[in-house]
């Protein structure tokens, strides 16, 4: 069978309209990391109306639907993550979020959106299709440890371990129609990083009297940042940024402690074990040296994203073969996170962008913003492009 036509046959106006009224009904009604319960409910409401049969409930919400063709094969899953942001929206959108101070930012609802429209389409043709394909509606991919450790913990994959696992996350500045594929390393490590360095406070005229932990935290942060770049390995991408620094001093009043808070991402595991050390130890013996101490917390968050070299090279020749080599973009790393990664870690898998920018817009408008927005046309190429990835690489031994 030839599934580009048929995927294309089946990609009407009136079914793409349908897929954006389901994008706009999530993207109304959104809800934070593992609270996803009436996102979880529309979604298995929808599939109860088309007849796909799902698992329910991993880590409360999630679930993974099921469509199996007339023989056996090849396994492949497909991931859709459910959360959204506690950003308060000011897209100006008429389908604006109903929920204060919650809001996709990040573009969860078109990634939800775009797999429920190739389920759809799938399930109509699963007679002529070998094998299983799973879809995975993930809980909490915005809040550590990531819903997808924690699916994988309660045993999605215990039943049948797939041979391959996709998914597809929205690129603001790329425009709508567009895709983009990069082999390889791709997107960071991401750790948080809480120190408090404890000294002795006092009067700001008296110095003398006291074990100023500011001066402590300054020295700190210098340090770090100069040991952290010098002794990163070569061709090692390495980001240490600290974006809170709480005193709670006066102009003339040393306090005890002052926290520092901060965000770790490398694109190498090994030297990520290594950097932490070393932040504690330069951290701890500058506050000793200079009359203080310092308590050290890293929260281990997500892995570097690992795209599998054979199924990214695949996918982007099959992209290209459905959408044209015009569209079809190589992307740069990213040190920004993604708890895809947890299941890269186990199954071989891919993440690919979706370009959502329209054509002629100048401004773009980014993610985990109040103003975030996408060009609804990116969701026939999220859909199409979803399908056609996974029927292929069911079907295709070698990928």
């Amino acid at each position: 069978m030839d599934f580009k036509d048929q995927i294309n046959k089946l990609i009407t106006p009136a079914f793409i309209n349908e897929i954006v009224s389901i994008r706009r009904q999530l993207h109304k009604h959104p809800e934070l990391s593992f609270g996803e319960h009436q996102t979880s409910e529309f979604i298995r409401n929808l599939l109860d109306k088309w007849g796909i049969p799902y698992r329910h409930p991993y880590v409360k919400t999630g679930l993974v639907a099921e469509i199996k063709g007339k023989g056996p094969g090849r396994c492949v899953a497909v991931r859709a993550d459910m959360d959204a942001l506690p950003i308060q929206e000011n897209s100006g959108l008429d389908f604006q979020s109903e929920n204060n101070g919650i809001m996709h930012a990040c573009g969860h609802d078109i990634h939800m959106a775009s797999m429920l429209g190739a389920i759809h389409i799938l399930n109509q043709l699963k007679d002529h299709l070998k094998g299983e394909l799973l879809f995975v509606f993930q809980p909490g991919e915005e809040k550590l440890p990531g819903g997808a450790s924690l699916m994988l913990k309660e045993g999605i994959f215990d039943k049948r371990k797939p041979d391959a696992i996709i998914a597809q996350h929205v690129l603001p500045e790329m425009e709508a129609g567009h895709v983009g594929f990069r082999a390889g390393r791709y997107m960071a490590s991401s750790d948080e990083i809480y120190i408090s360095v404890n000294g002795v406070g006092g009067h700001g005229a008296l110095p003398q009297k006291i074990s100023d932990p500011v001066l402590m935290a300054s020295h700190i942060l210098i340090s770090l940042q100069q040991e952290i770049n010098r002794k990163s390995p070569s061709g090692v991408p390495t980001v240490l940024s600290f974006g809170k620094v709480t005193a709670n001093g006066a102009v003339n009043v040393i306090p005890d402690k002052v926290m520092l808070e901060g965000t770790f991402r490398t694109m190498d595991e090994h030297w990520r074990k290594q950097a932490h050390a070393l932040i504690e130890k330069i951290a701890d013996g500058i506050a000793r040296s200079m009359g203080g101490n310092c308590d050290l917390e890293i929260r281990h968050g997500y892995p570097v994203l690992k795209n599998d070299e054979r199924i990214t090279r695949f996918a982007k020749e099959k992209a290209i073969d459905f959408l044209g080599a015009e569209v079809v973009e190589d992307m740069d790393i990213r040190m920004t996170a993604e708890d895809f990664g947890w299941f890269t870690q186990a199954i071989p898998g891919m993440m690919y962008r979706l370009g959502v920018k329209k054509p002629d817009q100048e401004q773009v408008f980014n993610l985990h913003t109040p103003t975030f927005s996408a060009d609804e046309s990116a969701l026939e190429t999220g859909v199409a492009l979803m399908a056609y990835l996974s029927v292929e690489l069911l079907q295709n031994e070698s990928s």
